[in-house]
């Protein structure tokens, strides 16, 4: 799809790969294909559940600091706001999504991670927000995506001290789901995603959009969109077919078509 994005689709799986070495640092070319690639994945029909990847090396290692240190500050509002907006068609996409980190995944990188459902972190990782280290602090969701993930206490460590977690860290306070062999990553991440991938489409998307709308409001709120939600999906062929095959055949048994 683009010089330092591509957009792969294989057996119902679209895997989002960061291809620009040797960190995949996060310049604005690389978060412009970034947003063009998720809103790919989102509105193809093909595409049941996304992957996003940087390779066996390195996940994304965070901004590119060539490119920020003399920036003033209008344009480091234009570019925050540029990659925040990528982040959040990212998180947006309304299909299962998981992270498969390699390497680092420092800064924009994890951010980037933290915008995917789930994260399948490799046993040599490192995860964290360093950006107090250079004066400033994160700017692309690090200060308000970690702490829903891990807590506030935990949160404000990585994001104060700047420091690398290493995975198993990362999987005992929750920033990661599941620690594989290096090499196995991208493999992990699959097996995950196909787990989800089969599920009926619409109800899949209304999980995911009634549990990122609802983390934001208050219970009352939330309990309506969940409630809207719910009642929409009994005009799907999904629902009908899902009903009848449990009625006939049990559960866990039906064919979805995503309709």
């Amino acid at each position: 799809m683009g010089e330092f994005v591509r957009l792969e689709i294989a057996d119902g799986i679209g895997t989002i790969r960061l291809d620009r070495p040797p960190v995949n640092a996060l310049n604005d070319q690389l978060t412009a294909e970034l947003s063009a690639a998720a809103q790919a994945a989102e509105a193809s029909g093909e595409i049941h559940a996304v992957i996003l990847y940087g390779g066996q090396k390195v996940f994304a290692a965070g901004a590119d600091i060539k490119d920020m240190a003399e920036a003033d500050y209008p344009a480091m509002v234009a570019r925050s706001g540029r990659l925040q907006a990528a982040l959040s068609l990212v998180a947006g996409i309304g299909k299962p999504v998981v992270a498969a980190i390699t390497g680092y995944a420092l800064g924009g990188g994890l951010e980037l991670a933290l915008a995917a459902d789930f994260r399948v972190a490799g046993e040599g990782a490192r995860l964290g927000q360093p950006e107090i280290l250079l004066g400033v602090i994160p700017g692309a969701g690090g200060t308000q995506r970690l702490p829903r993930l891990v807590g506030p206490a935990k949160a404000k460590d990585i994001v104060f001290t700047g420091r690398m977690v290493k995975a198993a860290e990362a999987h005992a306070m929750g920033l990661v789901d599941l620690v594989a062999p290096d090499e196995w990553v991208y493999q992990a991440a699959l097996d995950l995603v196909r787990r989800y991938a089969p599920g009926p489409a619409l109800a899949l998307r209304a999980a995911k959009q009634a549990i990122d709308y609802g983390l934001g409001l208050d219970l009352a709120t939330g309990l309506e969109i969940e409630r809207v939600q719910f009642a929409a999906l009994f005009g799907t062929e999904d629902q009908r077919a899902g009903m009848r095959s449990f009625l006939e055949n049990g559960p866990g048994q039906a064919t979805f078509t995503g309709r």
